[in-house]
């Protein structure tokens, strides 16, 4: 089996911002165990900062990669031969289906913090998911190692 010609990983983490916020959330437990003594401050600062900042790396670790003839993307795992058409979505239309146009049905890897997605057919008929909502950075250079990844799956 020969992998993709244009190889894709991705993994969606949280903004710089969110890190500074970790901090904040520090600051607070140490302000709220002030009265209590220097100890019992530092230990909000360090316990607060690093549970928050647990929380933001977990939630940036959702990673969407091309291994072989498969798409992996959270924790879903559907083989390339299942996917269809790709949609590359600006901001607005990424906006768009992630509300009102949105299909219940439909597999959502959604990072609000990234603007942009792609949507991606899914045409096996026993799959009841009509498409996959991919949050990603690089939509184009997704699709286009989506379509490789189909064009080497056909030629094996």
């Amino acid at each position: 089996m020969q992998l993709a010609a244009t190889p894709y990983e991705e993994r969606l983490t949280a903004p710089r911002s969110w890190w500074l916020i970790s901090f904040l959330v520090g600051v607070s437990f140490a302000l709220i165990l002030l009265p209590f003594g220097v100890l019992p401050l530092l230990g909000g600062l360090v316990g607060g900062t690093a549970a928050a900042a647990v929380m933001a790396s977990a939630y940036g670790s959702q990673r969407i990669r091309l291994v072989g003839d498969s798409l992996i993307a959270g924790e879903a795992k559907i083989p390339v031969s299942a996917l269809g058409a790709s949609e590359v979505l600006d901001a607005e239309e990424a906006r768009a289906w992630r509300t009102y146009k949105a299909d219940t049905r439909a597999f959502l890897l959604l990072r609000a913090y990234i603007p942009t997605a792609l949507r991606v057919e899914v045409t096996d008929p026993e799959d009841p998911t009509p498409y996959l909502y991919l949050s990603t950075r690089e939509p184009e250079r997704l699709a286009a190692a989506i379509e490789a990844a189909k064009g080497t799956d056909a030629a094996a």
